[in-house]
């Protein structure tokens, strides 16, 4: 028998995990003022790029004697440069939850082969971060975009810590309070939180970092597109817009623009309320329905961007194939496109919450939740 579907949809139905959806104002016509076809490196193109470094430093309320650098390759980028630029120094502590933090014990373990400790936890945990040996460097993520399990706050990092701790905040930045006298390191993407887009990376650096930098080269060559420093000093240039390679000045234009929007709403603490609004709206649908559930055990470290869902009615016999043909149904009828679980995830949905998706869309998609779940259930 055929289920009812629900009277109302989403105004806008775009739920990924990145590239996410723009700010709900987002008009391309609002990107006119982008300097196409002028060098970056023009007066127009550094104004436009040491904003964009100096607004997210505004909103973020990042320290001023942090630098932040605009670079390639999106967060992947910014994070590696920083792997092979400043670790070997010390030991490594590399700690993962999912799938994004996996890789960087990758980069560690194969490639640079420094000397490392790893510390995991199954998807849906945390590692026990007051149990690592921060006199090394460590190496984390906030949010764990894959597994929906974020930190619930630094207090276990030390102050007076001799190794450096480096972030990968790109899923959370601008959408969770990110205690920065307890980050050397930090890096995110435009393409997150802000729905910026992809391609482009930041990388924050403390005192800590820069004297690292200055103080420390490693054993193996680096690429010209890692290189941050020149005879034993930081390269400036590259933290006041004078990029490494050549950025997209409409990017740039796109950034500036979420970051105008972000400012808006209340800037950080209204980008944090919004997500937080977002995620009990899902909190209250799950607590409502007993087939499906978090990925993530604890509540204190439940996500409020990438929100991770399973399925737990006895009935599914295939988890795997149950949650994509869920996805199919929601992306067929334009509801909710691309919320299928990342492939090395577990079985399920992931829901994006940060700030740019209203809350209005998400309890209007829900009811198709249920829907599209009794359909498949029944079929």
């Amino acid at each position: 028998m055929a289920i009812q579907q629900p009277a109302t949809r989403p105004a806008n139905p775009r739920f990924s995990s990145g590239p996410c959806a723009k700010p709900p104002t987002h008009d391309l016509a609002k990107l006119a003022d982008a300097p196409l076809g002028r060098s970056h490196r023009a007066a127009v193109g550094k104004a436009k790029l040491l904003a964009a470094i100096e607004e997210t430093r505004e909103i973020l309320g990042i320290p001023a004697d942090y630098k932040i650098g605009i670079v390639p390759a999106s967060d992947t980028g910014a994070f590696e440069m920083a792997m092979w630029s400043m670790l070997g120094e010390r030991p490594a502590q590399m700690v993962a939850w999912e799938s994004f933090g996996a890789g960087w014990v990758t980069d560690v373990a194969k490639q640079l082969k420094i000397e490392h400790s790893v510390h995991t936890a199954e998807y849906g945990e945390i590692v026990d971060m007051t149990a690592l040996n921060y006199d090394n460097d460590v190496c984390f993520t906030w949010n764990g975009t894959t597994s929906g399990v974020r930190m619930a706050n630094g207090d276990a990092i030390p102050g007076d810590r001799a190794g450096l701790t480096l972030c990968d905040a790109t899923s959370a930045a601008f959408a969770m309070d990110l205690p920065w006298d307890k980050l050397d390191v930090t890096t995110f993407s435009w393409q997150k939180v802000l729905g910026g887009e992809a391609a482009h990376g930041m990388l924050i650096l403390s005192p800590r970092a820069v004297e690292r930098l200055e103080n420390y080269t490693p054993p193996w060559p680096l690429p010209k597109i890692f290189r941050l420093t020149k005879g034993g000093k930081l390269i400036d240039g590259v933290f006041k817009g004078e990029t490494i390679n050549t950025p997209s000045m409409l990017a740039v234009e796109d950034y500036l623009f979420a970051l105008d929007w972000a400012r808006s709403i209340g800037g950080l603490k209204g980008l944090i309320g919004r997500a937080d609004a977002n995620t009990a709206a899902i909190t209250q649908f799950v607590n409502d329905n007993d087939w499906i559930d978090f990925l993530a055990i604890d509540p204190a470290t439940r996500s409020n961007t990438s929100v991770c869902l399973k399925f737990t009615d006895d009935r599914i016999k295939d988890g795997a194939a149950f949650a994509k043909a869920i996805a199919k149904r929601l992306a067929d009828e334009d509801v909710a496109l691309d919320v299928g679980a990342y492939r090395d995830a577990p079985a399920g949905l992931r829901i994006w919450c940060g700030g740019t998706v209203e809350t209005s869309d998400i309890q209007a998609m829900l009811p198709w939740l249920s829907w599209a779940f009794e359909s498949e259930i029944n079929a």
